[in-house]
């Protein structure tokens, strides 16, 4: 069994981390690889070999992304691709979609008892379709984000099927899936959904009206949104990644991906528990 290691050394503990899961995996008798492009972090590990990141998730039987929530984002996409379960391990702040913390790594023996389930998580799609007929496709596990820098309003419509659905003024607009229900689009309102759930979840940002709030569509539709700020920079970016332009005449459909990131969850039940644990107990 093959395991690709991959740590976010910007977060306290990743290193150490990363070292301590290593040795586990190995000492278990588990194949380790890690990113080549961080091979002097982990040359300590003589037993670990070192891979272009796709080469080494399409090499692997499992992967396993330690830091934060970003981190697991970060490779998501290639594991979703490739068909890889992930694992997540928490050496961030929240590590809402981790199944594990940092003082829990005997549990990685279950990896090779396969005493652990799979959580599959929808993903969505978002196409940008530019005025010439060209088009970018992006995916995302958590959501689109669609704003203009510093906080400025736009105009927005949403429309599905060709009828429109949501025309406001708003500061921007999210689109999520259940699992990035806990993420951006809380903490502008929406509802925290299970991530078991199968829909697209439509959020404004700071809407300019009352009853601008968040909506649940079927995954059988594709949503298509545009803005009207011909003179403004818009843009939008998918799972906090870079973002990019995107201009009034262009339309951005929102859709269910083809593709799923199977997530382990080691010990059961990891979302509840994150639910209560993380998000609860503070305000209690």
């Amino acid at each position: 069994m093959t395991a690709a290691v991959f740590p976010n050394f910007e977060k306290n503990k990743a290193q150490e981390t990363a070292v301590k899961v290593c040795e586990c995996l190995h000492n278990m008798g588990m194949d380790i690889i890690g990113d080549s492009h961080y091979s002097s972090r982990l040359d300590m590990l003589s037993f670990v070999d070192f891979m272009q990141v796709n080469e080494a998730i399409d090499a692997s039987d499992v992967v396993i992304a330690i830091g934060g929530d970003g981190t697991i984002l970060e490779y998501s996409e290639c594991a979703a691709e490739l068909n890889k379960p992930l694992l997540g391990i928490n050496t961030g702040r929240l590590g809402f979609m981790a199944s594990m913390e940092t003082d829990e790594l005997h549990n990685l023996s279950r990896l090779i008892s396969g005493d652990y389930e799979i959580e599959n998580r929808m993903m969505l799609n978002a196409e940008l379709i530019h005025e010439d007929g060209s088009t970018e496709i992006f995916s995302a596990l958590n959501d689109i984000v669609v704003s203009r820098p510093y906080s400025k309003l736009v105009d927005y419509d949403v429309s599905v099927n060709g009828r429109s659905v949501s025309s406001l003024r708003a500061d921007g607009v999210v689109f999520s899936t259940p699992t990035g229900s806990t993420a951006y689009a809380l903490s502008a309102g929406g509802p925290i959904l299970e991530p078991y759930l199968e829909c697209i979840q439509y959020t404004p940002i700071c809407p300019q009206s009352l009853s601008s709030r968040t909506m649940l569509f079927s995954t059988e539709h594709r949503l298509v949104l545009k803005h009207f700020s011909e003179n403004e920079d818009v843009y939008f970016s998918v799972d906090g990644k870079k973002a990019r332009f995107m201009s009034y005449k262009d339309n951005l459909v929102i859709s269910k991906s083809r593709k799923y990131l199977r997530l382990i969850d080691i010990k059961g039940f990891s979302f509840y528990d994150a639910v209560n644990n993380k998000l609860m107990k503070p305000i209690k």
